[in-house]
């Protein structure tokens, strides 16, 4: 309300951007047909259309189908409130506080529909559009048209729009001729843009590395000054940006490009000293190229794994210190376990849920430097040994260990009965703890009693 009247006082207009002719680009320009487009997604925007509104597939779909990717969603912007839309579908639900959204499931996939989002700040309106000190948005739930609604997006080549009933794309600014350059291009006014939300630096990165796009030099121009205003984003929001960055396929690159950009700053604390040192650089790196290698090969990852790979050596730094000040061994681990987590929370808020796993491939390693006796026949059927063994071999790869302990591990699982014997390594009798004796003592003498 301040910020309304220091405008109407001082006649100040809200922050617009300068807008370009909308393109109407037909199929014969651009090749995309609607046979392209997930079912699921036609049905909605073919419901909405038969309904009488507009209804796109928009973003990052249009955009990896023009550059021959496979997009991971579809989505769908309309002019249809989310009540309208969830009127017209089923199996839907509105979602969202800080701007409402339509989930419209059919069978397994499910496709977001977002009703066309203003551009601007009116006088009127101003109590639905709140930023802090910093200008970060922190309340945003205006509606507005389709060309206010490109106006709000981060980047060109994520403002476009396609009509599966005509097949047209419509571009308002320039992205199809930013893929054909490979460029990445904010629209607005760079520092603006990122003042209203910092997280759109970490998606510069990672659009740039995903794609493998340079980002345009307006466009990157103010992120290193404005690195520290990812400080002021929730923990659990930086989270969600990093775990899509680290998820991307690309990881490795993205990390790389976090840096060049300032951004690893506080983000986690592999990217701020790990990758400093010769040993964790190399565990850093084979640990993200595992991982965008299974993504690309369209297997699965986990999370937990991940973040325990980025986090290790965190931990060990916890743990020597605890070794140092004199503590036992074993409650030494737990405690730095703890330490390395609550460390990392309050800045990226890893969640809970992935502790338990975290923290039983870290406890595992250890017992890997066991293979005597039947202490590698308990660990084998242990339900985490797939875990703590690939984790095994990142060691391996990286140096940390001997890749003789891999090998023996990998030979081990595989192997029969009979080999898993032989291969057993006997202890030296003189490192098996010796029992203490027990010597009986004398029954007491029955003591007379006066009867």
């Amino acid at each position: 309300m301040i910020k309304s009247f220091i405008r109407r006082i001082l006649g100040k207009k809200p922050h617009t951007t300068k807008k370009t002719r909308l393109q109407r680009i037909p199929v014969s320009q651009h090749g995309l047909t609607r046979v392209q487009i997930l079912p699921c997604a036609l049905k909605v925007t073919d419901t909405l259309q038969q309904a009488g509104f507009s209804a796109f597939v928009v973003g990052g779909a249009v955009r990896d189908l023009l550059l021959s990717k496979t997009p991971k969603d579809f989505d769908v912007a309309t002019n249809a409130t989310p009540e309208q839309v969830r009127d017209l579908f089923r199996r839907s639900r509105i979602i969202g506080r800080r701007f409402r959204l339509v989930h419209v499931m059919c069978g397994g996939d499910t496709i977001e529909v977002s009703t066309f989002r203003a551009s601007a700040v009116t006088e009127e309106d101003d109590s639905s559009h709140v930023t802090d000190d910093t200008g970060r948005i922190v309340r945003d739930n205006v509606f507005g048209d389709q060309e206010s609604d490109a106006e709000r997006r981060d980047f060109t080549v994520n403002a476009l729009y396609y009509d599966p009933s005509t097949e047209e794309i419509w571009d308002y600014r320039g992205g199809v001729a930013d893929i054909k350059r490979k460029t990445l291009r904010i629209i607005g006014d760079p520092a603006t843009r990122y003042r209203e939300d910092p997280v759109r630096m970490l998606r510069a990165a990672r659009f740039a590395a995903k794609l493998d796009f340079h980002i345009d030099e307006t466009t990157r121009a103010p992120i290193a000054e404005l690195a520290e205003l990812l400080t002021n984003v929730p923990p659990s929001r930086l989270f969600d940006e990093m775990l899509k960055l680290l998820l991307s396929g690309h990881a490795l690159r993205a990390v790389h490009q976090l840096r060049a950009e300032g951004l690893h700053q506080g983000m986690l604390p592999m990217l701020d000293s790990i990758l400093e040192q010769d040993e964790g650089k190399r565990f850093i790196t084979a640990a993200l190229h595992n991982t965008d290698q299974r993504l690309q090969a369209g297997k699965s990852v986990s999370p937990a794994f991940l973040f325990a790979s980025l986090l290790w050596h965190e931990l060990q730094i916890h743990y020597q210190k605890r070794l140092d000040a004199g503590e036992i061994p074993a409650p030494a681990l737990f405690a730095a376990m703890d330490d390395t987590l609550d460390h990392q929370r309050a800045r990226l808020a890893v969640p809970r849920r992935l502790d338990g796993m975290m923290k039983e491939i870290w406890s595992l390693q250890s017992r890997y430097d066991q293979r005597s006796g039947s202490r590698p026949y308990r660990l084998l059927g242990h339900p985490r040994f797939r875990a703590g063994y690939d984790f095994l071999l990142l060691r391996a790869e990286s140096g940390e260990v001997d890749q003789e302990l891999a090998d023996w591990w990998t030979t081990f699982q595989e192997a029969d009965e009979t080999q898993r014997a032989a291969m057993l390594i006997k202890e030296p009798a003189s490192s098996k703890p010796k029992r203490r004796r027990r010597t009986k003592k004398p029954n007491p003498a029955p003591q007379a009693t006066n009867d």
